[in-house]
């Protein structure tokens, strides 16, 4: 598998492209955001693994422009910004995973392995690709969902975890149940991704509601629709 590392400290892609060698990947290095730009623009690659702050161009701004050219390639996110802000403007702008510096290279190695397996499949027996809870519908092959008279359009991680919330309406689902059910048992995303996706998607649901449907139960987890107890 193909992977592109962009990141302009060499101290770190050298023992990292090193060890993605030794796990068998083919991995090119840029170490600037204009040469990253156009490596991940005209290469086919399994995986971008961007550092954020680049010189030329940083790798916020690589991510937002493969995905307006409709480019699904998992992005993971390297990174000293760690406020739940960053998170989410690195998660709206198509990040796939995020990963604080300093890091384990082992804990980078296990994020590399989850994204590059097949996205979660739908629970077993469940078939339905169009949900609805009370007012909300979500179209789950397209992406979309349609509520309060919009058409909201979602990635595909904010599409997962809403499906999964909307299957299990009022219930209460603990983090390490979403967290398994979107990133895999055993391969747990970085601190508070989930809590971002969870800004992100309520960001985009619940802005014209008068009610809440995303509910959190404080230490536990979430409950989604509009009987929930915050």
């Amino acid at each position: 598998m193909q992977i592109l590392l962009v990141d302009d400290e060499v101290e770190l892609t050298d023992p990292l492209s090193r060890m993605l060698a030794k796990e068998g990947y083919q991995v090119d290095v840029a170490h600037d955001g204009a040469e990253g730009s156009q490596r991940a623009i005209a290469g086919a690659y399994d995986l971008l693994i961007l550092d954020w702050m680049l010189p030329h161009q940083n790798g916020l701004e690589i991510c937002k422009q493969l995905r307006a050219r409709g480019d699904t390639t998992p992005v993971l996110f390297l990174t000293a910004k760690d406020t739940i802000d960053d998170r989410v403007a690195g998660l709206d702008a198509g990040a796939d995973d995020y990963l604080i510096k300093p890091f384990e290279l082992r804990e980078l190695m296990a994020r590399v392995r989850a994204l590059l397996r097949r996205p979660p499949t739908l629970e077993p027996g469940i078939t339905h690709t169009r949900l609805r809870v009370e007012d909300l519908e979500l179209d789950l092959d397209n992406q979309v969902a349609y509520g309060q008279g919009r058409t909201i359009e979602l990635s595909e991680k904010e599409s997962q975890l809403l499906a999964y919330l909307m299957r299990h309406p009022n219930q209460l689902l603990t983090h390490s149940q979403i967290q398994q059910q979107l990133w895999g048992e055993g391969e747990q995303p970085s601190s508070n991704v989930l809590a971002a996706q969870i800004r992100l998607l309520r960001r985009k649901i619940e802005t014209k509601r008068d009610l809440p449907l995303i509910h959190t139960v404080y230490g536990k987890g979430y409950r989604f629709g509009s009987a929930g107890d915050s």
